[in-house]
């Protein structure tokens, strides 16, 4: 799948570019420990950390990332970002801009006296044809105090200008600095076709292979990771990251 990023060329050299998502997966994925002490189990357990799905979640597909620093003081945010004259009379030149509290009235996130953060994007995106890009917050981020709105776009007839990504501050006591390189927005391609929806009960056969599967992986440690998932590709020209263990 091939995906295009374009910039105002007097940015080029100054933006951070997308990267593949598990590139930036965040330093308490590495260093939590792969396994952990359970009360309830008396003994330790697997973490997180060792479950497939929940790292390839966070690995998957690409992330916009926070051009400058951005420092929350006082229930404001402010940034000192100087950037040369741009080649484009409409392209923005802060790293965020905001939507009145009014655009999400009747929303569960609506509060009066919170505006909704805007990131801007400084790349415009474009993918295949038949394909749209859909964003979401940064899978598993918890950690960050603001919280994406998901979104899709047909990013293969939008492909002029930049993809803005708004999103919810939801910590207003955070204090400190949004570090530039911060994932602001997790995106991946996604096909538009319909859905064939085929509903029904199982077979014989199947019946004996859920059991199976199910004994399976209850029996053998890392079943999962070593016989049913499949091997992700790399991106032209990925080196490979320093990705958290899954041990079988």
């Amino acid at each position: 799948m091939r995906i295009t990023f374009r910039c105002d060329p007097a940015l080029i050299d100054r933006l951070e570019r997308p990267v593949p998502a598990r590139a930036v997966l965040p330093d308490w994925l590495r260093a939590m420990p792969a396994k952990a002490f359970s009360e309830t189990h008396g003994q330790d357990v697997r973490t997180v950390k060792q479950c497939p799905p929940f790292v390839d979640a966070m690995s998957h597909g690409f992330m916009i990332l926070l051009p400058c620093d951005v420092v929350a003081s006082d229930g404001r945010l402010s940034w000192d970002w100087d950037l040369p004259p741009l080649n484009v009379e409409a392209h923005p030149r802060s790293p965020l801009s905001f939507h009145v509290p009014a655009q999400v009235s009747g929303t569960p996130f609506h509060r009066d006296d919170c505006a909704i953060v805007k990131f801007n994007s400084f790349w415009t995106i474009e993918l295949e044809p038949g394909y749209s890009l859909f964003a979401m917050h940064p899978a598993n981020r918890f950690d960050l105090p603001f919280r994406l709105l998901t979104g899709m776009v047909d990013a293969d007839l939008f492909t002029d200008v930049g993809i803005l990504f708004p999103a919810v501050w939801i910590d207003p006591d955070f204090e400190g600095v949004l570090k530039r390189g911060t994932p602001v927005a997790q995106c991946f391609p996604v096909a538009r076709t319909a859905l064939d929806l085929d509903i029904g009960g199982f077979t014989p056969e199947q019946q004996q292979r859920y059991d199976a599967t199910a004994a399976t992986l209850l029996g053998q440690q890392g079943a999962y990771r070593t016989r049913f998932r499949a091997k992700r590709p790399r991106s032209a020209g990925e080196i490979a990251p320093e990705t958290p263990e899954i041990e079988p």
